[in-house]
């Protein structure tokens, strides 16, 4: 069987609040890091988010 175009990565805070997002990326197309601006609700307010492997 061939394995699936997207993985899992995991959007961890940067707020070191322990917040996080999971969501899917194709790794063929986009071969960097993802960072985004998302709402951080342990926090209250918009802020860094960087991916990291879900474990």
């Amino acid at each position: 069987m061939a394995k699936p175009a997207t993985i899992k990565i995991k959007l961890e805070s940067t707020a070191d609040t322990g917040y996080f997002y999971v969501t899917k990326k194709n790794p063929r197309k986009q071969t960097e890091k993802i960072t985004m601006r998302k709402y951080d609700p342990v926090a209250r307010k918009h802020v860094e988010f960087k991916e990291t492997k879900i474990k």
